[in-house]
């Protein structure tokens, strides 16, 4: 039920504006955008995630883990792009994503704020709205 509802929220109220905002060339504070190949369709889905980068790799905690459409996704095609944050405009970064099960999710956030603090607060809701918590790690190939 949690699931449901957290999905319908971020479908349909908390990603748009965002994905609007890089559409219009504009970086959010906070915010990357995932490209993945969609594993039936084979189209580019692109999704909001947490900035997450540190040197040449880009941390995600999934909140719904393998319910997360952009996690089966990279499990279809582990290629992947990141439209990151540079100044007020953002460009893109190609990389190569995996799903990391052994990993331990709350250590990572906590690990990815003494490394990002800006990080914390988007840990926080990803802790909060999260059902199944799962890492990817993107090595970036630039």
């Amino acid at each position: 039920m949690k699931y449901r509802i957290v999905h319908l929220l971020q479908k349909y109220f908390l990603n748009p504006p965002i994905k609007i905002l890089f559409a219009l060339g504009i970086a959010p504070p906070g915010y990357a955008l995932l490209e993945t190949i969609g594993r039936k369709t084979g189209k580019p889905r692109r999704t909001p995630v947490g900035d997450g980068r540190v040197g040449n790799q880009f941390w995600i905690v999934a909140e719904h883990g393998m319910k997360a459409g952009y996690v089966r996704n990279i499990a279809g095609n582990p290629r992947v792009r990141l439209k990151l944050r540079r100044g007020i405009l953002a460009r893109w970064h190609t990389g190569t994503a995996h799903l990391l099960p052994e990993d331990n999710p709350r250590e990572r956030q906590r690990w990815l704020a003494s490394q990002l603090p800006s990080s914390a607060g988007n840990a926080s809701v990803v802790r909060l709205l999260g059902t199944e918590l799962r890492t990817v790690r993107i090595d970036l190939d630039d």
